[in-house]
């Protein structure tokens, strides 16, 4: 693919995301989407097989960039408790973004249940997640930091607790709380690996 196509594709998608963002994902429409990229009905179809192809698109592209933002500032640090401290900050990076991407993201998982390749893209993401919490415990156990015998479960367990916080902070509607969200899930954390 040629780079005005490839440029073209993200205009969409980035296009895509605000709709979604905007509207829900049910609600979202190619023409939408295509009203949003300040483009003709047509050129969404010209770039994708159909709706659901370009919201698989976002999503996949958008779970892959968190994770490599969130996997970036967990290897500049040294300690394990600085890890989960920068995975934890780059998760709950800003009321603003993690508002926009969990409207989002919430909406592709209640789709998810019906849904294979979106299944299939958030299993990938999680399994990042994964490995980035394995990554975090392996330190912790060169550490003598934590004590964590299984890391797979010990793994799911952190990925929950960070969604279960954003979601809880979500629901309150206050941009305020964010904060105390953020230091209430780092806490949890750290507890539990205690």
């Amino acid at each position: 693919m040629n780079r005005k196509a490839e440029l073209k594709r993200q205009q969409i998608i980035k296009a895509a995301y605000q709709a979604v963002s905007d509207k829900g994902y049910e609600a979202v429409t190619l023409q939408d989407i295509a009203n949003y990229a300040n483009v003709s009905k047509g050129v969404p179809n010209y770039y994708f097989q159909n709706k659901e192809d370009v919201l698989a698109h976002l999503l996949a592209q958008i779970t892959e960039r968190i994770y490599k933002k969130e996997k970036e500032a967990v290897e500049k640090e040294t300690s394990a408790q600085e890890m989960l401290q920068a995975y934890i900050n780059t998760v709950f990076v800003s009321p603003e973004e993690n508002e926009k991407f969990y409207r989002v993201y919430l909406d592709f998982l209640a789709q998810a249940t019906k849904n294979n390749r979106y299944r299939e893209i958030n299993a990938r993401f999680y399994q990042n997640c994964a490995s980035i919490s394995k990554e975090i415990l392996t330190q912790a156990k060169k550490e003598n930091v934590f004590v964590v015998n299984d890391f797979e479960t010990a793994g799911r367990a952190i990925r929950t607790m960070i969604d279960g916080y954003m979601i809880q902070w979500m629901m309150t509607g206050d941009h305020a709380q964010h904060r105390s969200y953020k230091q209430a899930c780092y806490q949890a954390i750290t507890t539990y690996l205690s």
